[in-house]
């Protein structure tokens, strides 16, 4: 894996109405891998996510996106590193409006000046990447279920061939079967297409199966960042308990009877 961090946070801090959620938070991010992101409720997982991709604005400190200054950098700059990631909110956050092929074409309007024709092929192309029927392309997010909604919002995510995509929660309200499948598909797109894949997850059988590193956000900053194993060990409190409870023992049982990952 190539040494070099796509993503680089520096002493971010996100405050809302007088309560400070990040106080001098520091993240970097390497070219290739899938980091995971964990944390308990209010350590500010979803704000850490949306402050990277300019979605929210911090009271201080300094983002690097690509090369880009997401927070003093100039529109020009910051659109330019938009333009290069994905994001996948949660549930897949679709047009409720509009159809797949419809939300998928979103981004790709946003930046490009096509054609229709043009449009729609590469609509029906991430749609065949993630997995989706054919036909999903004339549904509406209301005829799909929960987890082809989450399959059509990350085909949203890949409209533009992002180098770095993010995913918030991708695995949340999906039976285990659901969830394994997508972790399974993120997994195979992040090797076939070379992706970085920042995810903020609550899935301890997502952290086992796909993530390279894990960064743990508490007390108001990333308290430590390394492989699953390493963390194992760590002495904090709420990490020993995030990772030897009863759902994580289940999680590593599952791991254990699940195939080694090649190239992992």
């Amino acid at each position: 894996m190539a040494s070099e961090a796509v993503i680089k946070v520096r002493g971010l801090v996100n405050a809302f109405d007088g309560f400070t959620v990040h106080d001098g938070l520091d993240l970097d991010v390497m070219r290739g891998e899938v980091l995971g992101v964990v944390g308990g409720s209010g350590t500010g997982k979803s704000v850490l996510l949306r402050s990277i991709v300019g979605l929210n604005g911090p009271q201080g400190g300094h983002i690097d996106l690509l090369g880009s200054d997401m927070l003093h950098g100039s529109e020009e700059e910051r659109r330019a590193a938009r333009q290069r990631v994905g994001v996948l909110f949660q549930d897949g956050a679709l047009f409720s409006s509009l159809t797949v092929a419809q939300n998928i074409q979103v981004p790709l309007k946003e930046f490009y000046d096509l054609p229709p024709d043009l449009l729609n092929e590469i609509a029906a192309a991430k749609i065949r990447m993630v997995g989706l029927p054919a036909n999903a392309a004339g549904k509406i997010p209301s005829e799909l279920s929960g987890g082809m909604r989450k399959r059509a919002g990350l085909a949203r995510a890949l409209a533009l061939d992002p180098e770095v995509v993010f995913l918030d929660e991708p695995t949340a309200g999906l039976d285990p079967i659901g969830a394994a499948a997508f972790d399974t598909l993120v997994r195979d797109l992040q090797k076939a297409l070379g992706l970085t894949v920042f995810m903020v997850t609550h899935d301890l059988d997502s952290l086992h199966a796909i993530c390279d590193r894990i960064a743990v956000l508490a007390e108001k900053k990333v308290l430590v960042t390394g492989p699953l194993q390493s963390l194992l060990a760590h002495p904090h409190p709420w990490i020993k308990e995030y990772f030897h409870g009863p759902r994580a023992r289940a999680a590593q049982d599952t791991a254990a009877h699940t195939p080694a990952q090649e190239g992992r």
